[in-house]
């Protein structure tokens, strides 16, 4: 069997169905290829059930810091339920109808590249007029002292039916923390090991208080440790040994220490790529060197392993490819995924970050200023939580009077982050920004108290 589309895409999760969505938007037929379950690892393993997961425990911390509300408290079992809604009891109907109403054909089971604009699955061989988009994302990497017992990774963690007595978390970044901080509201008892800080890519502050918060809640955050063996008992007891000379004890123990592409198996030794490669693109996803026709969005191009900025770069994509069908040069190219990266970690409590942090900024070349505020100072805080602990930090180009990047650590400050997403992104005047007046009392108040802070 053979077929023909202008554009085949390699992974419908998120971001290859917005690159086939875009494409035939853009006048262009579109067929995708997926061997697990469509809408991809955000919507059975990822983003929806983790918050599933996580705003519960959110809800109960911040409900029992004001005064007046008392005993407040999970139900695990209810907890893990209403996570199941969210990931569609790992069905993916939903998503099959939406691709169908898309007018994007659907093609199960393990794609590979066989040769230019060629996809092979199974025994139905598909050609591409224009191009073919890997869009297949990342996996977790389990270190090799973990590998003989079994772990749970990301996957397990988001999607287990049980709640383990001990749990050990090796990784001390956003996997590690946020999962600290749900399986241990679930009535874990959790163990986080981090071979150095927590959140390390973030400014110290935000590790800072996520440790703090964590330990608060009752989780045993070691910093500074190893994990150099793990042996499982006849009872299914792990034990860990760390690298400063002592153990820890689990029923369970979670690798999150990092991602890998998922390209090994998908053909690229056919075209001269090196299999299980992360795939470096152009500002409109191109891959480079590549002949012109292979595109890669979202992990598999390591510039933001990220859902949503998987999906702009899905959007870039299919419109990239559908303006060239066309004979033209696309107009929008990819202008965020390394200036302009969103993101917030779903602990107790939340970090919020977008842009450059001030070590990143610096090492671009760029002059910058630093400016901090304690967010418990603002009058829209203390109403949210009583003694409310929470940290801004601003950082300015002062070349461009500019923000550059901003972090804010503390409850509920993630539906903050889009005001300063929108700054960054526009490159708006600080000058300009001084003139959009905060409402009171809320916390955004805070964005007054950076600026005065500056000098405005």
């Amino acid at each position: 069997m053979a077929g023909s589309y202008d554009v085949i895409v390699l992974g419908a999760g998120p971001t290859g169905e917005n690159v086939a969505d875009r494409a035939v938007r853009g006048g262009l037929t579109a067929a995708i290829v997926e061997s697990e379950l469509v809408g991809g690892e955000c919507s059975y393993w990822a983003c929806m059930p983790s918050k599933a997961l996580l705003r519960p425990a959110a809800a109960v911390s911040e409900a029992n810091q004001v005064r007046g509300v008392s005993g407040a408290r999970l139900d695990p079992a209810q907890v893990l339920a209403r996570r199941d809604g969210f990931a569609h009891h790992w069905k993916d109907d939903s998503q099959v109808g939406w691709v169908k109403n898309a007018g994007i054909d659907l093609f199960r089971g393990p794609g590979r590249i066989t040769g230019e604009r060629v996809v092979k699955v199974g025994d139905t061989e598909l050609r591409a007029g224009h191009a073919v988009v890997v869009a297949t994302g990342s996996r977790p990497v389990v270190p090799p002292p973990l590998a003989g017992v079994n772990p749970w990774t990301s996957r397990e963690a988001t999607s287990a039916h049980a709640v383990p007595g001990r749990l050990a978390i090796v990784g001390g970044g956003v996997v590690g923390c946020e999962m600290a901080a749900a399986w241990q509201a679930l009535g874990a008892r959790v163990t986080l090991l981090a071979r150095g800080g927590l959140l390390e890519r973030l400014p110290a502050f935000a590790g800072g208080l996520v440790a703090k918060g964590l330990r608060d809640a009752g989780v045993d955050v070691r910093l500074g440790v190893g994990v150099t063996g793990a042996t499982r008992d006849g009872e299914g007891g792990i034990t860990l040994t760390l690298g400063d000379g002592t153990t820890a004890a689990a029923d369970e123990v979670l690798a999150a220490t990092g991602r890998a592409p998922r390209t090994e198996d998908i053909g690229l030794e056919t075209i001269g790529i090196a299999p299980g490669s992360w795939l470096d693109v152009d500002d409109t996803m191109r891959v480079r060197n590549a002949g012109g026709w292979l595109y890669a969005a979202g992990d598999v191009n390591h510039l933001a392993l990220l859902t949503h900025m998987g999906k702009y770069q899905g959007r870039i994509c299919g419109d990239a490819i559908a303006a060239r069908a066309r004979g033209r040069e696309p107009t929008v190219t990819d202008r965020s995924s390394v200036t302009c990266v969103p993101q917030v970690v779903f602990t107790v409590p939340e970090v919020a970050t977008v842009g450059l942090t001030r070590r990143q900024a610096e090492s671009a070349g760029r002059a910058v200023r630093v400016v901090d505020y304690e967010i418990g100072d603002v009058a829209g805080a203390s109403l949210f939580a009583d003694g409310y602990t929470g940290h801004a930090q601003m950082v300015v180009d002062e070349e461009r009077q500019t923000i550059a990047g901003m972090t804010l650590a503390g409850p509920g400050v993630g539906e903050m982050i889009h005001a300063a997403t929108i700054a960054v992104a526009g490159e708006v005047p600080l000058k300009r920004l001084w003139h959009a007046v905060p409402s009171y009392p809320t916390m955004s108040e805070v964005w007054l108290r950076l600026l005065e802070t500056y000098g405005l």
